[in-house]
């Protein structure tokens, strides 16, 4: 009996040999696997790994978070994903990124590779890497990796895809990646890249995918004219002044917050059957807007906002039946907006932005007010529009008085600015003068904010900060940036609303506060006042949002999108931080005198002034460069229980921003 018992478990073994996958996992890997957890030091993601585990069977150890897969004995694909919510501190001093690839090495059958979130800080050690020959996908984001990509990624010859946002990778992007020929995605958003982009580009035919936003590139696009690429984003960055050549299966285009001056090459885009994305908004670009883009076959998406396009546009232009978002707000756009898209927008198919143009639109949604025709009749000129010439043989005479007449608009314009310059500067004594206003205004406000001279300038210097414009923002975007407002982003609420901490597409993180409306009212001075909101020592107002009653066109709610500051705030610098985070006396003073900075611009550098704004020590928000930041401050907004103008004007309600551990949000009426 005890002999059929034994041959019973030998057959039973031999078959589970027979099995695929069934192998052991070879012992130096599985110690090799251990190794990278003691280097990462042990993270709770890799807490169901054990002495027992072997990783080539299924388990409990198999998480979506820490994921093994092996082909008969040896490890393919490693994926380890730390908490995508937060990025982890980096990890410690002890820590050694040439020790943690050396361990890695000793996996050569790996094919792919994950590791984000996980605190990883040092150069890549290319020397290392290229030991992984088989690798064929790499993702190592949201890391704290720096240096220059190392030559060594070339010698990976099966390499399709290079993943590594949210790092601090530095130097020029390297023109040796034209030696890697099945490189299909390339992403390194959110680093320090700068320079300009190699010509060896244009030498790589594999390439789908190229993403470089919110880095600091500079100059002109080589050509991208390649016959797989479909995406790409080079949003963030200061890149122009020439639209680059893109390819006709190209499907995504997005630059913007670049330096684009020129036009938009009509002709190449109207050929691009496939393209389903196209944003250029915050650039400089001039001349007129190809209409013919909204027809596009597949476009969804379409973003121009915040240019000095030009161009009449027909009621009668025809749109893609695909259209799901455009936006073509702070531009001179004059006629009437196309009958296509304000029907869709009715329906509630597309969401349609207008805003701060020369349209006669005729409609009763004062967030989509326009420009004043004298504020357009001057902008036109200072665009180089001249007035459209007389039928005839006059063209060319009259195309010269056009030129006189601007020449002589633009002289009163300039005695006109000299005057109240003047004029201001004896009642304002320590005000700045407004320098040629017209060409450091940006038509992303709305036209009475212009003559602003101190808000102008304080503009222009939070764009040098990194502070993006104040714009108008979808609905669709802070959906994306809230996993669609999950109760997981929720950091607060009260009687009125919600805040939720968001990360817009291009990496930024942001603060959102949700406001319930419940009746019709007119929002244009009060997006005017919130917009006026920022400065190097407040957390700053970004942009906001509208959310409409399909019924009947009532706003319901307005989000509020606001910096998000996670630094800490000053009482924990001061009274309740470690040694190495507290403030030293002479930071101490400067952030007095930052916070000083902030007061006097709520109290004076707007207008009307904010007062009474519960100034706290807990208020003081530091940012990653220990700049102090009031968060906390009163801004006029609308209530619940408004009746009338008279109640508008005495409503006050308090807006708060977190902190590392709590959430201000109290309501002052």
């Amino acid at each position: 009996m005890g002999g059929i018992h034994a041959l019973l478990i030998l057959l039973s073994v031999a078959s589970l040999a027979l099995l695929p996958g069934a192998t052991p996992l070879q012992a130096s890997q599985a110690w090799s696997l251990f190794k990278l957890r003691q280097l990462l030091g042990d993270p709770p993601v890799l807490g169901t790994w054990h002495n027992y585990t072997d990783f080539c069977y299924g388990g409990d150890y198999k998480t979506a978070s820490a994921l093994v897969e092996c082909y008969e004995d040896s490890v393919t694909q490693l994926h380890i994903m730390g908490d995508p919510g937060a990025r982890g501190r980096p990890l410690p001093a002890t820590f050694s990124i040439d020790a943690f690839f050396t361990t890695l090495s000793r996996l050569p059958d790996l094919k792919v590779l994950t590791l984000t979130n996980l605190g990883l800080w040092g150069p890549l050690p290319g020397g290392k890497i290229s030991r992984l020959q088989k690798l064929e996908i790499v993702n190592v984001s949201s890391n704290y990796l720096y240096g220059e990509l190392p030559r060594g990624l070339s010698r990976l010859g099966s390499l399709q895809t290079l993943v590594a946002d949210h790092n601090m990778l530095g130097g020029k992007l390297p023109g040796w990646l034209k030696d890697m020929p099945l490189l299909a995605v390339l992403s390194l958003r959110n680093n320090t890249l700068q320079g300009t982009l190699p010509e060896s580009l244009k030498d790589m035919p594999s390439l789908r995918s190229l993403v470089l936003a919110s880095n600091n590139l500079s100059g002109n696009l080589p050509d991208l004219d390649l016959k797989n690429l479909q995406v790409i984003d080079m949003a963030n960055n200061a890149l122009g002044p020439k639209f680059p050549r893109v390819g006709r299966k190209v499907a995504s285009v997005v630059l913007a917050g670049n330096k684009f001056s020129d036009g938009l090459p009509a002709d190449m885009l109207a050929s691009c059957y496939l393209l389903e994305r196209l944003d250029v908004s915050g650039n400089r670009f001039v001349g007129p807007f190809p209409a013919a883009l909204l027809s596009l076959p597949s476009m969804e998406y379409l973003s121009i906002a915040g240019n000095r396009f030009t161009g009449r546009l027909s009621g009668n232009a025809s749109c893609g039946e695909n259209l799901r978002f455009v936006d073509l707000s702070s531009n001179l756009l004059t006629g009437s907006l196309p009958g296509c898209l304000a029907a869709s927008s009715d329906s509630g198919k597309t969401v349609v932005l207008f805003s701060a143009n020369c349209l006669s639109s005729g409609s009763g949604d004062e967030s989509q007010s326009q420009h004043p025709s004298p504020f357009c009749r001057n902008q036109a000129l200072a665009v180089g529009i001249v007035p459209e010439q007389e039928q005839g043989g006059k063209k060319k005479s009259g195309g010269k008085a056009g030129v006189v007449a601007g020449i002589v608009l633009v002289g009163a314009l300039v005695v006109s600015a000299a005057v109240v310059f003047v004029v201001r500067k004896a009642r304002l004594p320590k005000a700045r003068p407004a320098r040629r206003l017209v060409e450091h205004a940006s038509s992303a406000y709305p036209s009475n904010l212009l003559a602003d001279a101190r808000y102008i300038s304080q503009t222009v210097k939070l764009g040098a900060l990194g502070i993006p414009a104040y714009r108008s923002f979808s609905l669709v975007e802070l959906e994306a940036a809230t996993d669609n407002f999950q109760v997981s982003s929720l950091m607060g609420q009260d009687a009125h609303g919600q805040m939720y901490r968001g990360r817009l597409s291009n990496g930024t993180p942001v603060t959102i506060r949700s406001l319930k409306v419940n009746k019709s009212q007119s929002f244009t001075r009060h997006i005017e006042m919130i917009s006026k909101l920022r400065h190097r020592h407040l957390v700053s107002a970004l942009g906001h949002c509208f959310q409409y009653n399909l019924d009947d066109s009532t706003v319901t709610h307005l989000y509020l999108v606001f910096e998000y500051v996670h630094n800490g705030n000053l009482r924990g610098r001061i009274s309740q931080g470690t040694q190495g985070r507290r403030l030293s006396w002479g930071q101490r003073i400067s952030t007095t005198i930052g916070v000083a900075k902030g007061i006097q611009f709520l109290h004076g550098g707007i207008i009307p002034g904010l007062f009474a704004n519960n100034l706290k020590i807990t208020n003081i928000l530091m940012d990653q460069n220990q700049v102090p930041k009031i968060g906390s401050y009163n801004i006029p907004i609308l209530s619940e229980t408004m009746k009338s103008e008279e109640e508008l004007e005495a409503s006050i309600h308090r807006i708060g921003f977190p902190t590392v551990i709590r959430l201000t949000c109290t309501i002052l009426v």
